[in-house]
């Protein structure tokens, strides 16, 4: 495994973010044009993509939430690579960065449906809370916290 620290031009987090896309696109159904203007890549600046055997496999990117505290965003593992720990081992990579640019605190919003995500996010020592900012009063959606 290769972790490889980018922005949000290069190539191979482009096409995985388009399979996460995809992906989201059949999960949230009438939900997806709300979901998708807040996943817009173009300006993201700390994006990790993860290489099994030089392939992409998985990826995720942050984004400053306020002056102290990041946005997890775009996490996502190509459905051949889940199950071997990438996604774990990109959150840390992502709150390594993070903290080495001085932010204090992580938050994440996620779907109550996808399971696995979710899971990956307690592992990581994320705990819920209320949802925040735009998500505010959507049912599907669920936020999480962590002290970096």
């Amino acid at each position: 495994m290769h972790i490889l620290r980018t922005d949000s031009t290069h190539k191979d987090f482009q096409n995985l973010v388009k399979s996460l896309d995809a992906t989201l696109s059949e999960h949230n159904g009438d939900h997806d044009d709300f979901f998708a203007q807040y996943n817009k890549i173009d300006t993201i600046k700390n994006c990790v993509i993860v290489y099994i055997d030089a392939v992409p496999a998985a990826c995720g990117a942050f984004k400053a939430f306020s002056e102290d505290t990041i946005e997890i965003k775009r996490m996502f593992t190509n459905p051949e690579f889940r199950k071997k720990g990438l996604g774990s081992a990109i959150i840390k990579e992502l709150e390594s960065w993070a903290a080495e640019l001085n932010f204090k605190k992580a938050v994440l919003e996620t779907s109550q449906d996808l399971k696995n995500a979710i899971s990956v996010y307690e592992k990581s020592g994320f705990y819920r809370i209320p949802n925040y900012g735009q998500y505010v009063g959507i049912e599907q959606s669920v936020c999480y916290e962590k002290i970096l």
